[in-house]
């Protein structure tokens, strides 16, 4: 299909579900956050499998093409998987800076990095089993989780980012056989963190997708951050063409709420771009002219047969009518640029 439309990943939580409110007033935790869900722990997965549906049902009904299971299950979109390895302390955590440079509480790595056993995987027969489209399911990249660590145990962060990927690795094998069709790296630090990104984030992430081949499409994320928390965007990325010579087959960007000079993507040649074009950091609903001027902004640095139309950074943080109206625009706009196409 020309210019398939796709969420990066998450749909915004039901506040019967999680408070939202608390969820909002604080950085994204990379510890598990349990007390922000309104439902009792013995009745949490059943509630969270409701929201799910609601979730897939809204994607459906806005026409998109490819469907995620909004991320409806975590409370970020890093913790729940970083938490469920072993050589994690999440009971004594310890601390690191967060994007914005402010000290967050985060696992403490006490020795070898160790997938005990797969986390999302039943969550992508969940999505598969109730919806007949496209799916995608998203994974925190190596790099990133290396950066939301404390290490106590490596002596070197690109050792954990190492650890961290042959464990992604793993999930990413179990997740195609499982029958997600994309499966995505969330990697924002390789902007938040280009100089250590420009040293080895491309050969770790190359390591979390050695052997993957085949089974399926990976795709890759970056971004400035959650427009609710990090309000000001800098002119352009700073770890980009640095993608080209990524293992990865598609990589998803920011445009929107950034202004982003498109001509960077020439770089990326091969390369399918997941283009961001709905600005979150606006709870306005764009039209879908607007939307449509986004897409073509890139037009003329990527073919149309290499671009996917999408929100440019997870929809966790927004009100579901505004998450669902802009999602509307995206389908209504991709079909405007269908019909121009040809």
């Amino acid at each position: 299909m020309l210019l398939p439309t796709s969420l990066v990943g998450s749909y915004p939580q039901p506040d019967w579900l999680i408070d939202r409110g608390r969820l909002a007033g604080r950085f994204p935790p990379r510890v598990r956050a349990r007390e922000l869900w309104r439902i009792e722990p013995e009745f949490l997965a059943e509630a969270q499998d409701d929201a799910t549906l609601l979730a897939i049902r809204a994607q459906e009904d806005a026409g998109l093409d490819i469907i995620t299971d909004g991320e409806i299950r975590r409370e970020s979109y890093s913790n729940r998987f970083a938490t469920a390895l072993d050589g994690v302390d999440i009971d004594n955590p310890g601390t690191a800076l967060d994007r914005s440079g402010h000290p967050n509480p985060v696992p403490r790595v006490t020795g070898p990095i160790r997938r005990r056993h797969p986390v999302e995987v039943a969550d992508v027969k969940f999505l598969r089993e109730h919806t007949s489209r496209t799916i995608k399911i998203t994974v925190p990249g190596p790099f990133t989780m290396s950066q939301q660590a404390q290490d106590d145990y490596y002596g070197s962060r690109e050792a954990l980012a190492f650890g961290y990927a042959e464990a992604v690795n793993e999930e990413i094998r179990d997740l195609f056989a499982a029958g997600a069709d994309i499966v995505q790296l969330d990697e924002p630090y390789l902007q938040a963190r280009a100089g250590e990104a420009a040293q080895y984030g491309v050969k770790v992430i190359n390591r979390a997708l050695d052997g993957v081949t085949g089974l399926g499409t990976t795709a890759l994320h970056l971004c400035f951050g959650y427009a609710a928390i990090i309000h000001e965007r800098p002119a352009g990325y700073s770890f980009l063409p640095e993608l080209a010579a990524c293992d990865v087959e598609q990589i998803s960007i920011e445009t929107a709420q950034s202004g982003l000079d498109c001509s960077v993507l020439s770089s990326l040649e091969g390369k399918t771009i997941i283009l961001g074009v709905i600005d979150l950091s606006d709870p306005a609903v764009e039209t879908p002219e607007i939307v449509a001027e986004r897409v073509r902004r890139a037009l003329p640095y990527v073919p149309a047969s290499k671009i996917v139309i999408a929100t440019d950074c997870g929809m966790k943080y927004i009100p579901r009518a505004t998450a669902d109206g802009k999602m509307a625009a995206m389908t209504a706009a991709a079909a405007q640029l269908r019909a121009e196409l040809g």
